[in-house]
């Protein structure tokens, strides 16, 4: 069904789980918010209540400026810790290097010795723009930190289904926390406008138990 597009992905790890949470909970005050709204000036449209002696009301004021504050509060706090839970690092497993290059990803496992290879667009896929040669294996239940850069222009690493979007910026390194909680195939493009073939870099990760992992590192060549 058409409206199902509109949705937010499956999530993949906790911190999209805690930013679906925190969509559904600030969708939930505004349209509480709208309801509210639309139902007083539809009262006041159709009231022929009027008075033109009213001057000042102070604690009217004093309610709806008290109002409004504690609203942003309750969406600021929780807001607030997502971001600080998005930034932190709790000792990652595995660090995984990625390099933006135009118009491919570069992927390098600094944990083991020889491991990088380059990811490309598959032009004949069965997911149009969406497949590439070489995908990305993460082990599951991981702890696993991402580091980014980039060779030549501005680039966007960018996972929805795991609440992941980071900047790939030339000269600079720039790092991610990820748990991914559950297995399978993750896709997503690059969301910088970095250039004319900014849509032919996909991303795509396989998320493998450990086991599994630890073959493909095995019998990489």
């Amino acid at each position: 069904m058409d409206w199902l597009k509109m949705s937010l992905y499956d999530s993949a790890s906790p911190i999209m789980e805690q930013l679906i949470m925190f969509h559904d909970y600030s969708m939930l005050i505004i349209s509480t918010i709208l309801s509210t709204v639309s139902f007083l000036m539809i009262k006041m449209i159709k009231n022929k209540f009027a008075s033109n002696m009213i001057l000042e009301n102070q604690l009217m004021e004093f309610v709806w400026t008290l109002i409004p504050t504690a609203i942003l509060s309750f969406i600021a706090l929780p807001s607030l810790h997502l971001l600080y839970l998005m930034d932190e690092l709790f000792n990652p497993l595995i660090t995984v290097k990625i390099l933006g290059h135009q118009w491919y990803w570069t992927y390098e496992y600094n944990d083991f010795n020889s491991i990088e290879f380059d990811s490309y667009l598959l032009p004949q896929s069965t997911f149009r723009l969406l497949e590439v040669d070489n995908t990305t294996p993460l082990p599951l239940n991981c702890q696993i930190r991402l580091i980014t850069s980039s060779y030549d222009v501005l680039h966007s690493w960018t996972i929805p289904a795991m609440g992941l979007k980071m900047d790939a910026t030339p000269g600079r390194l720039n790092q991610l926390s990820l748990y991914p909680n559950r297995t399978g195939s993750f896709y997503g493009q690059c969301s910088e406008i970095c250039g004319t073939n900014h849509s032919f870099m996909p991303i795509v990760v396989d998320i493998i138990p450990i086991k599994y992992f630890i073959a493909w590192i095995k019998n990489f060549n």
